[in-house]
């Protein structure tokens, strides 16, 4: 069980279950400390929220997302600098996002969206070492005052419920190379 303490204004969210997982990265290869890495090589594409794999670039769902259905494609390449992509990471990027933004519209209807990547800690990066682009589905009047007064983000479904929605309007074409 998860346990949040609030020490000097900063609140801690202990979760022993993690350890498993680090280890298992670590044994796996991946970049040490580099979640996408982590993800991509490990086997439970359910369990680590990866909805599409492509050849160069994956979809996987935001762990933190900003709103419901928040998506990232990253490469799977290990790279945070975008001028050292190839032509067809590039292109298989933008293809998962075009692809990305038609899964949201047919599971969730949105309004809009925001899509963007942030290079960069400057930029605002809470990755910066690995590149990825952000897909946001957007709904008019999705802000409120609890993010800030109330220091909370109010998400209408667990990431559990969002990645069963997303599965069931993925084409068979992609279903084929998860992992579950």
């Amino acid at each position: 069980m998860d346990v949040a303490l609030r020490s000097g204004g900063v609140e801690r969210l202990w979760a022993p279950w993690r350890m498993g997982y680090i280890e298992r990265a670590v044994k796996s290869g991946a970049k040490e400390g580099c979640v996408f890495c982590e993800k991509f090589n490990e086997s439970d594409d359910r369990r680590n929220l990866i909805l599409i794999r492509g050849r160069r670039a994956f979809v996987v769902l935001n762990a933190f997302p900003y709103n419901t259905g928040h998506l990232m494609v990253a490469t799977v390449r290990h790279t945070g600098d975008i001028t050292r992509l190839r032509d067809d990471e590039l292109t298989e990027m933008m293809e998962l996002t075009r692809l990305s933004v038609g899964l949201l519209n047919r599971a969730y209807r949105p309004s809009g969206f925001n899509v963007g990547m942030n290079l960069g800690k400057a930029a605002g990066a809470g990755i910066e070492d690995h590149i990825h682009m952000h897909v946001v589905p957007r709904w008019v009047g999705d802000t409120n005052f609890m993010p800030v007064i109330g220091e909370t983000k109010i998400l209408p479904e667990l990431l559990n419920g969002t990645y069963e929605r997303l599965l069931g309007v993925l084409p068979e074409q992609f279903r084929k190379n998860l992992r579950l």
